[in-house]
């Protein structure tokens, strides 16, 4: 008997795991599918004018494999590329302009924002120095990509097609990130898994979904709307500026589309544990409003959903309870299910799926990891330049 209601309860635990597979798997958003690429394209009659914004901070490494994929643009219409060298020390902006010269393709500007004031974070001051330079050109559209981000000679003319064809504000895609070592195999794909989860994609582009999420690595944005919108100024907190980004153009009335890239991808590498360990903890507890509640809230959220099936496999064959190996096995089997289709998507072997209760734990830590820095004061970080904490911050008005 003393045995018995123990492995009761841990049943009865197992089931409602099972239960949360069944309603993630139907319910939110068919977030596993990884079918969501470039909406209906259009070509527009002329073709609209597009400046490409790339905010650099010591980029040096990453600029061969990059920027020259920007400068072959091949695009009907005018368009400019403005690199903003953020406070580089590795030469970034001199590589640059190295670059253009030898390659050629679009017009490039480089230029240089200064140290941000009290009250920007990570690169949106880059950012706005770069939309200040493009604005005397007055773009209809403006493309906000990251300096690691490579992107196919036709990137640009599909991405303004789609936002024309679909009437979207803002066009999103996210970068096919680099998956060649052991740690960025385990925790990459897991990486996008997780934030489809958080933000469906089909959610996302649907009108009167109050979802938005974007992908800072490429983001076109129309340049009215970001007028409208007051970007960046209006996020110049925000930690996690592609998401806030999209809810600010939400906000304005706007209509966001963000899918998975075929052509558009990350050149920069995560070879170890601890590059992949910063990448997330970095963001980790600000994507939880650094709440303490909704901290412990993802934690207990995380064990129940992703730890207890793998958990209730070992436990009931131990323990002789076949109900609850079997209630174990059947959630886990689900679970690695709707991992599947994004190890297809990055060319993974689809034997990582069933250790994806181990990624999730990583990450479970990271996001502890996270908010005990955020509580050590140490704010948050870009490329070296660390920030006040957001409750030191003046309200963004």
């Amino acid at each position: 008997m003393g045995q018995t209601a123990p492995v009761s309860a841990f049943l009865w635990i197992t089931v409602v795991s099972l239960a949360a597979w069944c309603w993630l798997l139907l319910c939110q958003g068919f977030f596993w599918r990884t079918d969501v690429r470039l909406p209906r394209r259009r070509d527009p009659e002329a073709w609209p004018s597009v400046c490409v914004v790339v905010p650099a901070r010591d980029e040096a490494a990453v600029l061969p494999a990059s920027l020259p994929s920007l400068l072959a643009q091949d695009y009907p219409g005018r368009a400019e590329v403005f690199l903003v060298d953020d406070g580089s020390t590795d030469g970034t902006g001199e590589l640059a302009r190295a670059l253009s010269e030898r390659h050629g393709g679009l017009p490039l500007t480089v230029g240089s924002p200064g140290e941000p004031p009290a009250g920007w974070t990570g690169k949106l001051w880059a950012v706005r120095h770069g939309i200040a330079l493009a604005r005397a050109r007055e773009p209809e559209y403006l493309l906000l990509t990251d300096a690691d981000i490579a992107h196919a000679p036709d990137s640009l003319r599909e991405l303004v097609a789609a936002a024309h064809g679909g009437g979207f504000d803002v066009v999103s895609q996210m970068a096919r990130l680099r998956v060649e070592s052991r740690w960025e195999r385990l925790v990459v794909p897991a990486f996008v898994y997780f934030f489809a989860q958080l933000y469906p994609f089909r959610w996302i582009g649907r009108r009167g979904s109050r979802t938005a999420a974007a992908a800072g690595g490429c983001v076109l944005l129309r340049a009215g709307m970001a007028e409208k919108a007051r970007i960046p100024d209006a996020i110049r907190h925000a930690v996690i500026d592609d998401v806030a980004l999209a809810r600010a153009v939400k906000s304005a009335g706007g209509r966001v589309w963000l899918g998975l890239a075929d052509r558009v991808d990350s050149v920069r590498p995560y070879p170890r544990l601890h590059d992949l360990w910063r990448m997330v903890s970095r963001s980790a507890y600000a994507q939880l409003r650094h709440n303490p509640l909704l901290l412990l809230g993802t934690v207990a959220g995380l064990a129940l959903v992703y730890l207890v099936p793998p958990v209730a496999v070992i436990a009931g064959a131990a323990a002789g309870s076949v109900p609850v190996a079997a209630v174990g096995a059947l959630a886990w089997a689900v679970m690695a299910g709707t991992y599947t289709p994004m190890l297809r998507y990055y060319r993974q072997p689809l034997w990582l799926a069933p250790l994806l209760p181990y990624t999730a734990f990583l990450y479970l830590l990271m996001t502890v990891d996270s908010a005990v820095q955020h509580y050590r004061g140490r704010g948050a970080a870009w490329k070296g330049r660390t920030y006040a904490r957001p409750d030191a911050v003046p309200d963004e008005g």
